[in-house]
């Protein structure tokens, strides 16, 4: 079986556009059905934070209409509280040794554009993986935290990397709209990233590689199948 850690945004707020303060964390549904995926099939799976912060889970995610049900949102509220003891005591990402892990998983929420985006340890250990043929599955905004894997020289680790992302057309309709202080899809592609949306709101995984990238929430159970696939190979 592998160890998998599970790379999550520490942030609890995301300043917009207009320099107001949104509240956000990570999306209920990417990080249960991904970590409930990937432990339900034998994994390991670590969760680690920039500092070793306690994640902060965004309310709206929980919300009936954003989880799909009430069903389901009580569902995800019981396995966050299962897991609490792992998600209360993270491990801290700068002091994350690689080397014993098969893979990074990467869950969105608008989190990670407020904290991941810039992190230099996460960056450190995407490159590193990325080196070493590792899994690498960001999902959702996940893949903002991408952005920081550059080189010495400068040079974008997934510059030339098919992979899919939050799109602008979700992000408008459904995400932070008009006051999104940037566009993840938008960025990636200035980096040099080759972006291959789908349809809005539907589930959506790219593969190039070890780089499996799913397109928003409704993906999260595919991107977790999907590294089950790699893992086995």
């Amino acid at each position: 079986m592998a160890n998998i850690l599970m790379v999550v945004s520490a942030a609890d707020s995301l300043t917009m556009r207009d320099g107001t303060k949104h509240p956000t964390g990570y999306w209920a549904e990417e990080l249960v059905v991904s970590h409930q995926t990937l432990r339900g099939a034998g994994h390991t799976v670590h969760i680690a934070t920039p500092g070793g912060a306690k994640p902060t889970v965004d309310e709206v995610s929980l919300a009936a209409e954003s989880a799909g049900g009430q069903d389901r949102a009580d569902a995800f509220r019981a396995y966050l509280a299962d897991i609490d003891a792992e998600l209360s005591a993270p491990l801290v990402l700068a002091d994350v040794d690689l080397a014993g892990y098969d893979a990074i998983v990467m869950p969105g929420g608008h989190g990670p554009m407020a904290d991941l985006f810039e992190d230099a340890d996460l960056g450190r250990l995407l490159i590193e993986a990325n080196t070493a043929g590792k899994v690498i599955a960001p999902f959702c905004h996940g893949p903002a935290g991408l952005l920081k894997a550059v080189d010495d020289a400068g040079n974008f680790a997934f510059s030339g990397r098919r992979l899919t992302v939050f799109t602008n057309e979700e992000e408008l309709g459904g995400g932070t709209g008009e006051n999104t202080p940037w566009f993840v899809e938008d960025v990636l592609k200035e980096k040099g990233s080759v972006i291959d949306n789908g349809a809005a709101w539907s589930s959506n995984v790219v593969i190039d590689g070890n780089l499996i990238t799913g397109q928003n929430p409704q993906s999260s159970e595919d991107v977790a199948q999907e590294v089950l696939k790699a893992l086995a190979d």
